[in-house]
């Protein structure tokens, strides 16, 4: 088609009357040469000519009819899970096309009122889903519904997508391609924006899928994937690809604790004081709060410096013990330094008895009248005397002892509630692991181990039940993968992974809805860990959902300054939207203008009485090339993406069927299905429907 200064593509198909035109003429070519003064030797050369100059027409004609028809309804895109593409140096993210100015034109063209009967429903359309709606569930009607909605018939029922089809329809002129981000572009860390049910689970399992078959199970990528809600086609497809490429799979789901593995979320870190980070993360530090904050740090803290200094390992039941009575553990480190410090006296002991004998109630405080234990009383009175530098640890367990208990509650009842539901039920067996428990054959999740293992693990955090303890196990989790992150970045793969294995290791996190799990442990996690080799994938509905759960402008924007690959799928917050179209610039479209004037001709000598003039104008307009509209009239499955720097593109996503991985267990099934049963996420808008049938 030629280029002029205006491109009008919703118009008649008027090619189609050049093509039978030409149609014709080459048939009276061959019929009947004379008819067009042409000598019968070159009759054929002549019908080749029209029949070529028709066939041009044709395929113009029809190109009109198509973008025409695309404007209502696009064609089904279908692409099953077998036959997504995998590469080394790619990540395939569905098919569309680059936005530019053009596309900007064409849909400000298709809002034009005169262009109305080109991208609404025909009459005819309309009254059919009247009737359906009118007669449902009758069986005189049933065989007239069906007839409707056969994939010839131009009055089908179409996809329920919503949203306006012309957003992506204004592409399919030139055609679609597979979109394709540079897998190294993936360091930068990818956000992906959407309302609930518009898909954008499907893309996460478009991406896990992939990032599971990348690579052999010697050197392929890391992939952990983060589920608050439970979705149970995500897990089934999680672990069923793991399966089919022979990686190993950790399961752990808190509301199915008989399949879920253990996994122990103050148990490994790099620094000590990491245990007590993740414990009080939770806790409100906002007003008066913050102080009460403080001190269950300090006193978790010495908590966890205790056990360690003792050879055992913290633990969320441990902890909760001991932040609950700190008695025993004092009791039990204070005689482990006295047994082991060189500078304590020989005869401690029995100085401690000398002084508990001593004790009544006229030489004691009014705190150590409030504890059954004098022997402990004894012992910190005897550490107090001695005239040495005193363990710092031992220091704050003695400082914690020697609080009124009635105050000592007080101040530890911000974390005594949350110990409890981390510590209560089956969540407790999960959380706390019985490292001697011989009979237990759940696997611990080990976050080394998995790197080592090149393995593949999917935590479902059951947050519509508890969405306190989901939280703050996925802010554990988040917070113990920054310490790998940190571990990694500082001392390479030597402290992982053996000398044979020390490639770089890429870990793909994913993590949906992860406004339930973020904390400040995860700006760390961004900030820093893409040179750990870390490639983060986060999902959520809108950004003020993490501008809530931080509490903090400033945080969010850093947050959002280290997500640099970016997918909008429909959203409904109007802030959300112009995170994108705030950063597009503005270009300039060309509206054309009609003008129409009229005379009168005030000489009367002259045979005219009035003149008459008709003109059409091009008028330049400057728009910004996406407007939040647009992204708010998406349609499920459709996405517009920020990729390659700052480049714009419009994408399709792959509808999947349903997952039917063949690798899964017999519990590990009957796990999905109950997940199924349960909790429907809507996102397979596109399966049962008469239109998605035909075209599988």
């Amino acid at each position: 088609m030629k280029q002029y200064q205006v491109e009008i593509l919703l118009r008649p198909a008027v090619e189609l009357n050049s093509a039978v035109i030409s149609f014709a003429l080459a048939a009276m070519a061959i019929i009947s040469p004379a008819a067009l003064y042409t000598p019968p030797q070159f009759a054929y050369f002549v019908a080749m000519f029209f029949l070529f100059s028709g066939a041009k027409d044709s395929y113009d004609g029809f190109r009109i009819l198509n973008y025409r028809r695309n404007m209502k309804a696009l064609t089904s895109y279908i692409l099953p899970s077998k036959d997504i593409p995998v590469k080394n140096n790619y990540l395939f993210i569905g098919r569309g096309f680059q936005w530019t100015a053009k596309h900007t034109q064409r849909l400000h063209d298709s809002k034009k009122t005169e262009n109305e009967i080109y991208v609404n429903f025909s009459w005819a359309y309309r009254f059919a889903r009247k009737l359906e709606y009118k007669y449902e569930g009758s069986r005189y009607f049933k065989a007239i519904f069906l007839a409707i909605n056969l994939n010839f018939s131009p009055i089908k029922k179409l996809p329920e997508v919503g949203g306006n089809p012309a957003i992506h329809a204004v592409g399919m002129w030139e055609g679609e391609q597979d979109v394709l981000l540079n897998i190294y572009e993936r360091n930068g860390h990818t956000l992906v924006l959407g309302t609930t049910r518009v898909g954008k689970t499907r893309l996460c399992e478009i991406f896990v899928e992939q990032d599971i078959a990348r690579g052999t199970p010697e050197d392929g990528d890391v992939t952990i994937v983060f589920d608050p809600k439970g979705d149970a086609d995500l897990m089934r497809r999680t672990y069923g690809t793991a399966k089919a490429n022979n990686r190993p799979c950790y399961i752990f789901h808190l509301g199915y604790p008989e399949i879920s593995c253990r996994y122990n979320a103050v148990g490994e870190f790099s620094r000590i004081t990491e245990v007590a980070t993740r414990l009080t993360q939770p806790l409100s530090d906002q007003g008066s709060s913050a102080a009460f904050k403080e001190f269950a740090w300090r006193f978790s803290n010495g908590i966890a410096r205790a056990l360690y200094a003792l050879g055992r390992k913290p633990g969320y039941t441990e902890m909760q013990r001991y932040i609950s009575n700190v008695d025993p553990l004092l009791k039990e480190y204070a005689n482990y330094y006295l047994q082991t410090s060189d500078t304590v006296p020989a005869d401690w002991a029995s100085s401690i008895a000398k002084i508990q004998q001593s004790l009544n109630e006229r030489n004691m405080t009014f705190a150590e009248k409030s504890k059954t234990d004098l022997y402990l009383v004894a012992l910190v009175r005897y550490v107090r005397e001695l005239e040495i530098m005193i363990d710092p640890v031992l220091e704050g367990l003695m400082s914690a002892f020697t609080y009124e208990k009635t105050y000592y509650d007080k101040i530890v009842a911000s974390i005594g509630p949350l110990m409890d539901k981390l510590t209560t039920g089956d969540a407790a067996a999960l959380l706390a692991p019985d490292y001697s428990d011989t009979n237990d054959m759940r696997p611990i999740l080990d976050w080394r181990n998995v790197i080592r293992e090149r393995a593949v693990v999917y935590v479902g955090l059951d947050a519509l039940s508890d969405y306190v303890v989901a939280g703050t196990v996925g802010n554990a989790m988040f917070a113990d993968l920054t310490s790998v992150a940190g571990e990694l970045y500082k001392r390479g793969t030597d402290s992982i992974l053996p000398v044979k294995e020390q490639s770089k290791t890429n870990i793909n996190v994913h993590a949906d809805e992860f406004n339930e799990l973020i904390g400040d442990e995860f700006i760390p996690l961004l900030n820093k860990a893409g040179g750990a080799g870390f490639r983060v994938t986060v999902y959520t509905q809108t950004w003020s959902d993490v501008n809530a759960k931080l509490g903090d402008e400033a945080k969010s924007g850093q947050v959002a300054g280290n997500l640099n690959n970016r997918f909008y799928l429909r959203v409904r917050e109007l802030d959300t939207a112009k995170m994108l179209t705030d950063m597009v610039e503005e270009v300039e479209i060309k509206n054309v203008q009609s003008v129409a004037t009229s005379q009168d001709s005030p000489d009367p000598g002259t045979r005219v009485d009035f003149s008459s003039s008709s003109q059409d104008r091009v008028v330049p307009e400057r728009l910004p090339m996406i407007d939040p509209s647009d992204i708010i009239n998406l349609p499920k499955g459709q996405a517009f993406a920020v990729l390659d720097g700052n480049n714009i593109w419009k994408i399709r996503l792959p509808l999947t069927p349903t997952a039917t991985e063949t690798h899964l267990p017999k519990d590990l099934e009957a796990v999905a299905s109950d997940m199924r049963a349960k909790y429907e996420t809507g996102e397979n808008y596109f399966a049962n429907k008469v239109w998605y049938q035909g075209a599988a």
